[in-house]
């Protein structure tokens, strides 16, 4: 699942806000500190140590054990994850070690990050999620489609008997495998292959959790759910996608429409089926001005991501009676909501943004990036990220505002990101009529 660099930029982490600003020398015996640790790694400052190797692997592992946590603490409990094995599996599951080195140091951001294979690691709180939303039984038998790094198979498997997991980019199946195997995760199996097909050696599977978005719900997997059980998957367009619960019942799927979302599309034969191929020449913002709601709730259709937010009347709204509201009193943490949306920069010079806006008592976070507003992040065809930009630090109080954003589209562009809200920042802001256009090259 993609999420913007926002959240490396703005989501709180302690463990890289408080450093120390200082060389540090110590001859201790058993301890060193997390700070000397994260010194080290993160920042290149010299440090004479005088500790034995196994001492420094203690330290580090203290260290890591203790940004999981606060990563849980903050950003999965605190929003909502209550199944008590989902929190303890993500405690103890050490996503570090799925990230590539270059990417390590965020391993506890509650972002995704990329893995090679044009694909990346979900979101922390995505897999906690979705791992809820799956309520795993300690006998259940699971199929996951869409290895990746393995993480969320590792996740899985401290909570349920067996695991069969399938990756269709051999590079990286063969990496998770050697990382599972390496970290001892034996309930956990993998083999290369197209998900779509599933496993039917294996079938029936009790649960199947699918980490990539088909356009349809692959029927080879419909046939290896036994009855009662559960499937999660991001079904939907290729920017459009929403995730489902299906509960398998007299051989039929019933689903229950949990959120929007925002995955890789699930390649193979599932994406050589796809009907409806997007147009990257003609940027959309769907569901703009929050008239539509997923069913029983009041969380916006089409805009994923959403963190303290939710769709509330307003009579003096600018589009319809229905706006987007963000409300935060704690500085530092999220309250934001994310759309992509297609854009080739072989093709768009340029795209402007309009929406209209609303604050009250609006005021900016602990660090100089957390200010209400909009970002763009513009993704390469190997998703990696090639352009971001952050407007807004809007303050105070204010009625009903239109605000505007014009930018270049950088060539390598392939994929576009808006978020909207007030990314640490506290106070009130609503969102209404969100528009983009573009600017075609001649």
């Amino acid at each position: 699942m993609i999420a913007v660099k926002q959240a490396m930029r703005y989501t709180r982490c302690h463990m890289l806000n408080h450093l120390p600003t200082a060389p540090i020398r110590t001859t201790s015996t058993c301890a060193v500190s997390s700070a000397l640790v994260r010194h080290c790694q993160h920042f290149g400052t010299f440090v004479l140590v005088v500790l034995s190797s196994c001492q420094l692997a203690a330290a580090e592992a203290d260290f890591w054990a203790t940004a999981r946590h606060q990563l849980v603490d903050r950003e999965i409990v605190a929003a909502g994850i209550q199944n008590q094995n989902v929190i303890d599996a993500m405690r103890h599951t050490p996503r570090h070690e799925f990230v590539p080195h270059t990417h390590r140091r965020k391993s506890y951001f509650d972002m995704a990050l990329p893995i090679g294979g044009n694909q990346t690691i979900s979101p922390p709180y995505v897999v906690a999620y979705m791992t809820e939303q799956l309520d795993p039984k300690p006998t259940d038998k699971v199929l996951e489609i869409g290895t990746g790094s393995g993480y969320q198979a590792a996740v899985l498997s401290r909570i349920v008997d067996q695991v069969y997991s399938i990756e269709i980019v051999e590079s990286l199946g063969r990496r998770a495998a050697s990382t599972l195997r390496r970290l001892g995760y034996d309930n956990v199996h993998t083999r290369i292959g197209d998900g779509f097909q599933g496993w039917p050696e294996h079938a029936p599977f009790e649960k199947i959790i699918v980490t990539c978005s088909p356009e349809e719900v692959p029927q080879p997997l419909v046939e290896q759910l036994t009855e009662g059980g559960q499937m999660i998957v991001p079904v939907g367009e290729r920017f459009q996608q929403s995730l489902y619960r299906f509960t398998k019942v007299d051989n039929q799927l019933q689903r229950e429409h949990l959120q929007s979302t925002f995955f890789v599309p699930m390649t193979g034969e599932a994406e050589s089926a796809r009907r409806v191929i997007p147009d990257l020449t003609t940027p959309e913002i769907a569901h703009e001005s929050f008239e539509d709601t997923l069913d029983k709730s009041d969380l916006p259709r089409g805009w994923y991501y959403v963190r303290q937010g939710r769709v509330a009347e307003d009579a003096t709204a600018p589009d319809g009676s229905l706006t987007m509201l963000f409300s935060n009193r704690t500085a530092g943490r999220n309250a934001h909501a994310m759309q992509a949306f297609g854009v080739d920069g072989r093709d768009i010079k340029k795209i402007e943004f309009s929406m209209w806006v609303q604050a009250t008592d609006v005021r900016p976070g602990r660090l100089r990036e957390e200010q209400a507003g909009v970002i763009v992040e513009f993704y390469g065809k190997n998703r990696a990220p090639v352009g971001f930009e952050h407007q807004g630090n809007w303050h105070g109080t204010f009625d009903w505002t239109k605000k505007e954003l014009s930018l270049r589209v950088p060539p390598s562009a392939r994929l576009g990101v808006i978020g909207i809200g007030l990314f640490g920042a506290t106070g009130e802001v609503r969102f209404d009529a969100v528009t983009v256009q573009a600017t075609v090259k001649r």
